[in-house]
């Protein structure tokens, strides 16, 4: 799975509704509502969640990724080092937030998290780019 950085990944794109991803990844596995009112669609295969923002008409707003197939420039990243990927990618703006035993590495400006445990990357959270006018640039 190719993260499009601040578009998206594989061939989602941020903006899309719950149909439109259906129609190239079929039915969720599993779908539920958060306490936001929020639609989240978990794909086992892919190893996908999808949230859909319940106040912006269920668009794709938020992805998460664990598929050991992920890459990000052509670089994958699910188990393997957190210093040594952040160290080729071409960002350096990282914040770091630790919970227990997790550590989140956020990349504001394309709008990613990794998430590692034992210094190892399992997880890769992205969210739609807000705009310049405080709106989401969606891309679909």
């Amino acid at each position: 799975m190719i993260i499009n950085l601040k578009n998206g990944i594989d061939q989602l794109l941020f903006g899309m509704k719950q149909n439109d991803v259906e129609a190239l990844y079929g039915k969720p596995n599993k779908q539920y509502k958060d306490e936001d009112g929020n639609v989240i669609c978990l794909y086992n295969s892919h190893k996908l969640s999808l949230i859909f923002y319940e106040e912006e008409d269920f668009r794709l707003g938020y992805i998460i990724c664990s598929n050991h197939e992920t890459t990000i420039l052509d670089k994958k990243i699910i188990g393997r080092n957190i210093d040594e990927i952040k160290s080729v990618l071409p960002f350096k703006s990282w914040t770091k937030e630790d919970f227990d035993t997790l550590e989140n590495h956020f990349n504001e400006s394309n709008w990613l998290i990794l998430q590692s445990e034992f210094n190892e990357v399992i997880r890769v959270e992205m969210g739609a780019i807000i705009n310049d006018k405080d709106e989401f640039d969606w891309k679909f």
